[in-house]
């Protein structure tokens, strides 16, 4: 992706949050330089990988195959062992009308992913086989805000805004929205975005860029480059 569309994207994206009312943390309107002066302040950010995410998997073709996220809060996935810490972490998304987020799965991961408004949420699932491939024949049972929903295995989960569900650790998903654009919450349990993503076809979780312009703001994928 060139730096030029991700920054365009960053501002689209900004002003479709806020139009439902959600507002991102201050850090995350700090300059690269501004990051760069502070970095003493916020090795919580980076280490966490706080702050915004813009994919195409490695497509080159981000309207219909990518994601908008911005992390706002992550734990350490060492407390997990623990079981006690910040075990938890937070995402807010965009899925623009028919963009495909593809079809993968997590090991350690269990996320409440929620429609906040916008357009319906549309998920294909699947469950893992013994192996942890996908199973084509066996139906899918998750909880949808506190009761349980069946879909036939590759079957469509619709959410409407409003509306969850919870999936746990080997549940294949991909999701795009339909009818218009869709703004998506994720709480989950720690998120390691590196190291627990498991895809059902071989794609890269985070996005070439190509330096066409200054960033406006940082990736995630740019903290180890920019911020050492």
């Amino acid at each position: 992706m060139k730096r030029s569309e991700i920054n365009r994207i960053l501002l689209d994206a900004d002003a479709f949050i806020r139009s439902f009312g959600y507002i991102l943390p201050p850090f995350a309107y700090w300059t690269p330089g501004e990051m760069r002066d502070r970095q003493a302040d916020i090795a919580g950010i980076a280490q966490a990988r706080l702050g915004w995410d813009i994919t195409d998997y490695g497509k080159g073709e981000f309207r219909r195959f990518g994601l908008f996220l911005f992390t706002v809060r992550n734990g350490d996935a060492a407390d997990l062992a623990k079981g006690r810490g910040m075990l938890y972490a937070e995402k807010i998304m965009i899925s623009r009308r028919d963009q495909v987020a593809p079809m993968h799965r997590h090991d350690v991961k269990a996320e409440d992913i929620i429609n906040r408004g916008g357009g319906t949420l549309a998920l294909k699932l699947f469950m893992s086989d013994r192996d942890g491939a996908i199973d084509r024949d066996a139906s899918v049972r998750v909880p949808c805000d506190g009761m349980m929903r069946t879909v036939e295995a590759g079957g469509i989960l619709r959410l409407a805004p409003g509306e969850s569900v919870t999936l746990l650790p080997g549940v294949w998903h991909a999701f795009w929205a339909e009818h218009q654009d869709v703004l998506i919450g994720e709480v989950s349990t720690v998120n390691d975005d590196v190291a627990d993503n498991v895809f059902a076809e071989p794609i890269s979780r985070f996005a070439d860029v190509e330096e066409d312009e200054p960033p406006v703001h940082l990736l995630v994928s740019d903290y180890a480059r920019w911020l050492g």
